[in-house]
């Protein structure tokens, strides 16, 4: 890299600021070595306090904006929803509890949380006991309603279904829907462990030990499946001994299988027992509402959806958009933690076409237009999402208006420290001087957030590949915020 990590003289000075300037040398070097042509690239570049852009490259051409989409959902959610917004998870009794003893059926209703994994179940399970549920003489009810029927096609995307970011929105969401194999060599055979526990599911292990000096794909030869009764879970293949402990995480089982072996697992964990079975359903009037559980704050939430890119978390997130009351929060001291607790049981269930039109409702009240935007389901795992450098350059500079703003600054990777920058400049000028959200899918390749030049100067950046070499296309980006820190 030629220029990275080290100052350099620039030719592309400007006489006054707000002049666009010419794609710097080494820019435009790195993307002819990656035999990426300019028209595929969408660049904007913008000093917060200028009026015009420092850089402008086909910034209102439609591209494929691939995970920076996360930042438009996000600053929209902690706008409509609020920073203190929390998700309720409840369980209903239905049927009589004595001394321990429900004669009748535990219902659970879910309202969308991105992240109640399977620690945060095993304490509410807990404070169930604790309330004095001990065995349950009936069925385990699971209430999906919140939430409109989603999508079947988990493979759809990439044709990967079984891959943990293919996992589809639930209302009842566990885990991410979520298994974790372990898998842990040992002298004649490789043992698997699945994390979490589940209940009624069988490991088939046929993977046998492979001897070879090097480690290589460690996965490449091992085929993992679900049987067609859904109770067992195969795996096949060689693993490579050399190779040590390694985990691989996937997604076999549907939400409700799936929340049903976790659940029976931590209950039977605890001592708690359930003679019956386990079905989808609504929350009947006679059922009596007996805990609640709420999820971190939406604040929280969005660190990990753009930290580490969590596309399950952000779907689960723009879903949640239409669970919100109608009437448009046309002031932020409306905003507050739980004005939807009461409206989301009158209103429709939440769906892709509701949370759209809320959000672009939103970008309307602002008194913006995004004419090109596409949204598919606001994580950006799409080939048909849309969105221009110039309208995401304009929401970032919007996010810097915001009372939220240091919400949505903090949720972002800082280069060459954490989340998806964390390996990228490291020990360079730039290190630990920007936030910046990355986004990455076959053909697509982007960036988008904000630097502190070395004059102490703050500039919006927005870089976009769209091309089928996108991925060699990261020396370019990584070549602009090293070339804009040092130079202006």
């Amino acid at each position: 890299m030629k220029y990275i990590c080290a100052f350099f003289l620039s030719t592309f000075f400007l006489a006054a600021i707000g002049y666009t300037a010419e794609l710097p040398s080494a820019v435009r070097e790195a993307l002819r070595s990656a035999n990426i042509p300019l028209q595929d690239v969408g660049i904007y570049v913008q000093e917060i306090n200028s009026p015009a852009p420092l850089l402008a490259l086909n910034a209102k051409q439609a591209m494929n904006p691939a995970s920076t989409m996360k930042l438009l959902t996000t600053y929209a959610a902690l706008e409509l929803l609020g920073p203190a917004y929390t998700w309720r998870t409840e369980a209903y009794v239905d049927g009589k509890l004595d001394d321990g003893i429900l004669t009748g059926n535990l219902i659970i209703k879910g309202y969308g949380n991105p992240k109640m994994t399977a620690e945060n179940l095993w304490l509410w399970l807990h404070d169930l006991r604790s309330r004095g549920l001990r065995e349950i003489h009936g069925d385990l009810i699971l209430d999906h309603s919140a939430f409109a029927a989603q999508e079947d096609d988990t493979g759809a995307f990439d044709n990967d279904p079984d891959r943990a970011y293919n996992v589809a929105p639930d209302a009842l969401l566990l885990n991410f829907n979520a298994i974790r194999l372990r898998f842990i060599p040992e002298e004649e055979r490789v043992n698997v462990y699945t994390e979490p526990a589940l209940a009624g599911i069988k490991l088939e292990n046929r993977i046998s030990l492979k001897k070879q000096r090097y480690c290589g794909n460690w996965d490449s030869n091992i085929n993992i499946s679900l049987s067609s009764s859904g109770k067992t879970i195969r795996i096949q293949g060689t693993y490579p001994a050399v190779c040590g402990e390694h985990e691989k995480v996937v997604s076999l089982l549907a939400h409700t299988p799936y929340f049903d072996a976790v659940f029976r697992s931590l209950w039977r964990e605890m001592g708690g027992t359930i003679s019956g079975k386990t079905q989808d359903a609504q929350v009947p009037a006679s059922a009596v509402l007996f805990a609640t559980q709420y999820s971190q704050p939406l604040s929280e939430i969005i660190r990990d959806i753009n930290k580490y890119s969590n596309n399950v978390m952000a779907r689960q997130v723009f879903l949640s958009l239409s669970l919100k009351r109608d009437t448009p929060v046309n002031n932020i001291s409306e905003v507050t933690s739980d004005f939807s607790a009461a409206s989301a049981e009158a209103s429709p269930p939440a769906s892709l076409a509701l949370s759209e039109a809320a959000l672009r409702n939103w970008i309307s009240n602002k008194g913006y237009d995004f004419p090109e935007l596409v949204i598919e389901n606001g994580a950006g795992l799409s080939r048909k999402s849309r969105i221009s450098p110039d309208s995401l350059a304009l929401l970032l500079r919007d996010i810097l208006l915001s009372p939220f703003s240091a919400e949505v600054v903090a949720s972002l990777p800082i280069v060459g420290v954490d989340g998806t920058m964390r390996k990228r400049h490291n020990n360079c000028e730039v290190t630990a001087h920007a936030h910046m959200k990355t986004g990455s899918l076959d053909g697509v390749k982007s960036m988008a957030g904000y630097l502190q030049s070395k004059s102490g100067k703050q500039w919006v950046v927005v870089f976009f590949i769209n091309h089928p070499k996108a991925s060699v296309g990261q020396l370019a980006q990584d070549e602009l915020l090293e070339w804009l820190e040092q130079n202006f």
